[in-house]
């Protein structure tokens, strides 16, 4: 009986994440990569059907590598991603969102919406926002190299 209602309790949890949830698990996200160290551009790779910049924490190479953002859904129920800036777009090149297919959303491209508007700007976006066809409340948290340049985002939703 006490699994059955932890079990429910946690289902309910995670089903009404909100606002201080995302907040709350986007730190969380951005405390795992900033561990391993700073973050920084360098060389190219493919993420899923496009050709975008490799981002490393330190030694750590994100790209293509999913230990973090899966490590995050596991303990949050929290869908994660990064993106990498590329010009004016951002890429997901490490992400535990799926898309219609079924596949990992990598090399996908951040839509132009209000998100985009204060990331693009270097401030955080936390709302609500339609990912690859699926409703979710969220918070973007850009990341900066040692410059201070945008080179990335860090991302959490919760399905609504």
């Amino acid at each position: 009986m006490k699994i059955t209602i932890l079990f429910l309790t946690s289902l309910l949890f995670m089903s009404t994440a909100g606002a201080d949830d995302a907040r709350n698990t986007v730190n969380e996200l951005k405390v795992k990569f900033i561990k391993m160290g700073e973050p920084r551009l360098e060389g190219v790779e493919k993420s899923g059907d496009i050709i975008a910049p490799v981002v490393y924490f330190g030694k750590h190479k994100i790209n293509n590598t999913y230990t973090v953002v899966d490590e995050i859904k596991e303990t949050s129920g929290a869908y994660s991603t990064v993106f990498v800036k590329d010009g004016d777009e951002f890429i997901r090149v490490s992400t535990n969102v799926l898309t219609p297919r079924g596949v990992r959303g990598v090399g996908t491209k951040l839509a132009h919406n209000k998100a985009y508007d204060a990331v693009i700007k270097g401030k955080v976006y936390c709302g609500d926002i339609d990912i690859l066809g699926n409703s979710f409340y969220t918070c973007y948290d850009p990341f900066t190299d040692k410059n201070g340049e945008v080179i990335g985002i860090y991302l959490i939703g919760f399905k609504k």
